[in-house]
């Protein structure tokens, strides 16, 4: 349009033609005449230019004192400083102020998502533990994935998360009852470990509410790995119940050279006594008034009180049988365990016949060669 004008055609048929104001399109030309720019900066007088200046200058200085205002208040890191005011200033101008580089101030976020990675590292395997492993075996697993965490660490990400250990449940001890007062002796004499694979097996009992009822759990360990070897879950603490853990035993019972228990009334009988002769096993009883002497099976116990017991609740013995062969899988081959390394069962197990197999390979390489 001003190219028009200056090319010779009139003033007001410009302005009726393409609808303008006189003065909008006199100061075009003015602009096109004195900078040849139609931007407005472009076009200040030296006094606006000076004006927005020192507005500039003031919204900055108000900002400075601002920021350094609360600085003052907060008495905190510099970088709560410019997170809590970002929505209000430019986060470069806040560094500028508070004298830190936004690559130190960026870095902040980062080591909160770290931190929160953690947290959710700790809260899946605690879930996966199915809420009961505690600092010692987490920490373990988090090695287990190149994650290296002191068990203090881990336990304020626990307490963050509002992760309680079922092991932090109150115990109770059940009443005693009638003892078997055989003279078989003590074979095992408290003797747990170093056991070669079903040298050794234990068992006991425990209880369990089912609906409005009490039912009992037994299970059978081999000391070589405390792996559950044979499980039952019955109404009554008897001889069949026994009798029913062993039938679910995968592995040959003429394996088993010493079978230990308690001296419960449940393993004093003719039932017991023909299964054991059958399979040649030799009986081992615990001293009258000593469960120290069958300790496995009863830190086994306690263990599955509070990690399968206590959290459940079971409406039938059907029900109850279910969730006990879950249970037994999980601890056979996914829980770790303390005394195995922090190992489960079955990989040590698995880990300790593969190392005999292949020390027996290189035995007879070596034989063969001195041949």
């Amino acid at each position: 349009m001003v190219d028009l004008y200056q090319a010779g055609k009139p003033r007001a048929e410009i302005i009726r033609e393409y609808e303008l104001t006189p003065s909008s399109f006199d100061k075009w030309v003015k602009q096109a005449t004195i900078t040849n720019s139609f931007k407005e900066k472009d076009n200040l007088t030296p006094e606006q230019k000076e004006l927005i200046a020192l507005r500039k200058k003031n919204q900055q200085l108000e900002m400075e004192n601002d920021i350094l205002k609360q600085a003052a208040l907060i008495f905190g890191p510099k970088r709560e400083v410019i997170t809590l005011n970002k929505h209000k200033y430019s986060i470069s101008a806040m560094c500028k102020v508070l004298e830190i580089s936004r690559q130190t101030y960026y870095y902040q976020p980062k080591e909160k998502q770290e931190e929160a990675d953690l947290e959710e590292a700790v809260e899946t395997i605690f879930i996966q533990s199915r809420k009961n492993y505690g600092t010692r075996k987490i920490k373990k697993e988090l090695e287990y994935q190149r994650l290296i965490l002191s068990r203090r660490k881990i336990g304020r990400l626990m307490k963050r998360r509002h992760l309680t250990s079922n092991y932090t449940r109150a115990q109770f001890k059940p009443a005693s009852s009638i003892t078997n007062e055989s003279k078989v002796d003590n074979k095992l004499n408290r003797d747990f470990l170093n056991r070669e694979p079903l040298e050794a097996i234990v068992t006991d009992l425990t209880y369990v509410r089912v609906g409005e009822k009490w039912h009992y759990i037994c299970l059978i360990l081999d000391l070589f790995n405390r792996e559950i070897i044979g499980y039952s879950c019955g109404k009554r603490k008897d001889a069949a119940l026994v009798k029913q853990e062993f039938s679910r035993i995968s592995y040959p019972l003429t394996s088993v050279q010493y079978f230990h228990t308690d001296r419960g009334k449940e393993f004093d009988n003719q039932t017991i006594e023909t299964l054991l002769t059958t399979f040649q096993i030799e009986r081992s009883l615990s001293r009258k008034g000593s469960p120290h002497d069958n300790a496995v099976a009863e830190s086994t116990y306690k263990s599955t009180k509070v990690e399968f017991i206590y959290p459940n609740m079971f409406r039938s013995l059907q029900e109850l049988d279910i969730q006990l062969v879950d249970y037994v899988h999980w601890w056979n081959h996914l829980r770790l365990h303390g005394s195995l390394g922090y190992e489960t069962p079955i990989a040590y197990r698995n880990k300790r016949l593969a190392k005999r197999i292949l020390d027996n390979e290189h035995g007879c390489d070596t034989d063969m060669g001195v041949a």
